[in-house]
């Protein structure tokens, strides 16, 4: 089963100078934990609600002030909307991530595919197998 058939799409998108109160109201009123950071390059960095909580809680107090591109995760672990889903687990698995920005292979932002997904789509066991690689003490 391709990526295509269990991404969420279209992704809640920001750009980096979007402040990070207004990606926590997104992240509320979607029921979402990341939030892709575009910008007219394409796919910059992602905030997630633990980079909110880690990153920036513990050091700023007016957090309406701050844009995303002080918070956002850049060490970006994409996969391409036309690759299996074991190998988007498998990703997942070995970068210890949870979620995965899925590309075109020009390498636009075309959704997110998450642990959940997999769950929910595809394989519970599939999903089971990346989860427990991704939160392995390494």
């Amino acid at each position: 089963m391709q990526i295509r058939q269990l991404m969420t799409t279209p992704p809640v998108c920001v750009g980096p100078d979007a402040s990070v109160r207004d990606v926590a109201v997104l992240m509320k009123i979607h029921d979402i934990g990341v939030v892709p950071i575009v910008s007219e390059s394409g796919l910059v960095g992602l905030l997630t609600d633990r980079d909110l909580v880690l990153r920036l809680l513990p050091q700023t107090t007016a957090l309406s002030e701050v844009p995303v591109s002080q918070a956002m995760s850049t060490r970006l672990v994409t996969c391409f909307a036309d690759q299996d889903v074991a190998e988007a687990a498998a990703i997942m698995g070995d970068n210890q991530v949870r979620r995965l920005p899925v590309l075109d292979r020009s390498g636009e932002l075309l959704g997110v595919l998450s642990v959940g997904d997999i769950a929910e789509n595809a394989s519970e066991e599939l999903a089971g197998q990346a989860l427990g690689e991704i939160i392995e003490e390494r």
